[in-house]
C-alpha cells in the first residue's frame, strides 16, 4: 500500500514541494484531529449525535442528487428511483429516531474501526524500518481493540460509545499524523 522505506531521501529530493506540503498539512490535520478527538472523549453524546446528523444529511443529499440524476437521465429507471427513495427514507428515519439510528450507526462504526485497524497494520508494516512504524502499529491495535469493545457493548451503550470511540480514534490518528509530519521534517533536515 504505502511503501516509504525504500529511498525515502531520494524521493524527497525529487518532490520537495510535496514533502513541504505534507509536513504542513500533516501538522495542521493532526492538531485538528486531536481537538476533535478530545471533544468526542469529553462529550461523547454530542459526538454521537453530530456523527448521526452528519451521516443523515449526507444520505439525504445523496438521495436528492440521485433522484435528480435519475430524472435527468432516465425517468423510467425504477432502480434509480428506488435508490433515491431509500436514501431519503433512511436519512429521515435517522433524524426522527436518533436512538435507533445510533444503534445502527454503532454497527457501521464497528466496521469502520476494523477497517481502520486493517489499513493501520498495512501502513505500519510498510514503514517498519522507520521509527514511526510503532506509532502506526499502536494506532492500528487501538482501532482493533475499539472495534471489539464496541461490539461487546452494542446496542445498549451506542449513544455514548460512538462518540467516545470515534473521539479516541481521532485522537490517535492525530498523534500519528503529527508524528508522521515530524518524521518527514527530521529526514528532510538530515539531508
Amino acid at each position: 500500500m504505502w511503501n516509504w522505506n525504500n529511498n525515502l531521501n531520494a524521493e524527497m529530493n525529487i518532490n520537495k514541494n510535496l514533502v513541504d506540503n505534507f509536513k504542513k498539512y500533516a501538522t495542521v490535520s493532526g492538531i485538528m484531529f486531536i481537538i476533535m478527538g478530545l471533544i468526542g472523549i469529553l462529550y461523547p453524546v454530542i459526538m454521537t449525535y453530530s456523527s448521526l446528523v452528519f451521516i443523515a444529511y449526507l444520505m439525504l443529499l445523496a438521495g436528492i442528487f440521485s433522484g435528480w440524476l435519475t430524472w435527468k437521465s432516465n425517468r423510467e429507471d425504477w432502480a434509480g428511483w428506488l435508490k433515491s427513495f431509500m436514501l431519503i427514507i433512511v436519512a429521515v428515519l435517522l433524524l426522527l429516531y436518533p436512538l435507533s439510528g445510533a444503534a445502527a450507526l454503532g454497527l457501521l462504526f464497528a466496521v469502520y474501526f476494523f477497517t481502520d485497524a486493517f489499513a493501520g497494520f498495512g501502513l505500519a508494516f510498510s514503514l517498519r524500518p522507520q521509527k514511526i512504524w510503532l506509532f502506526w502499529l499502536f494506532n492500528a491495535i487501538t482501532s482493533l481493540v475499539l472495534g471489539v469493545l464496541f461490539l461487546i457493548n452494542w446496542p445498549t451503550s451506542s449513544l455514548y460509545l460512538i462518540g467516545l470511540l470515534v473521539g479516541i480514534s481521532l485522537l490517535f490518528d492525530g498523534i500519528a499524523l503529527l508524528s508522521g509530519g515530524a518524521l518527514v521534517d527530521k529526514i528532510d533536515e538530515e539531508k
